[in-house]
């Protein structure tokens, strides 16, 4: 399998839950209490939920960028500013959920039906001036998918140590559509 048609899907499938993540917040919450929580942080030395939610949106789209030889969008420049900014400005939940939702509408154009190679070398280059060589496969396996959910975990982390009722049911809801019929308990 190509790394593209495992590596679209699994951030498909894990924004979508974000988003979910997102949508019980505004379910639980009262008055600002909601957009506070876009400035919680999980370590004083991190980022807060709202760069959490924005970073893992990038990386959904260098991933798919990197994997196709594909130029980012100019939105990935926009939501690395916004991250970095994010501490002072958190912006909305309501902007979390554009993010989230304009990100699973890229992964919806920019994947193709049939799935190219995975570029034979990808020289991925950090701004601290560091440069991993990799192949595409090294690159979906071992930056990509791990980074994505770093950003992922930490915002659900995030939600959960500021008292969201969120749990595992919540992280693999994607799971719910391969369960056999009558195995759930109480089912």
């Amino acid at each position: 399998m190509k790394p593209i048609e495992w590596l679209a899907p699994t951030y498909r499938q894990m924004l979508t839950a974000l988003s979910q993540w997102l949508a019980k917040v505004e379910q639980q919450s009262a008055g600002d209490q909601g957009a506070a929580l876009l400035a919680a942080r999980l370590a004083p030395d991190m980022f807060p939920l709202a760069t959490q939610v924005r970073f893992a949106c990038v990386q959904a789209y260098e991933g798919v960028c990197r994997l196709l030889e594909t130029d980012f969008p100019p939105v990935v420049d926009v939501l690395l500013n916004e991250g970095r900014e994010a501490g002072e400005r958190p912006g909305t939940l309501a902007e979390a959920q554009t993010r989230i939702a304009d990100t699973l509408a890229f992964l919806d154009e920019a994947v193709p039906d049939s799935a190219p190679d995975a570029p034979a070398e990808i020289a991925h280059a950090l701004p601290m001036g560091m440069i991993f060589d990799l192949t595409g496969e090294q690159y979906a396996r071992d930056w990509a998918l791990p980074q994505f959910y770093f950003h992922l975990m930490t915002a659900y982390a995030i939600l959960r140590k500021e008292g969201v009722e969120l749990g595992k049911a919540d992280y693999v809801a994607h799971m719910f559509a391969y369960l056999r019929p009558g195995t759930a308990p109480g089912g």
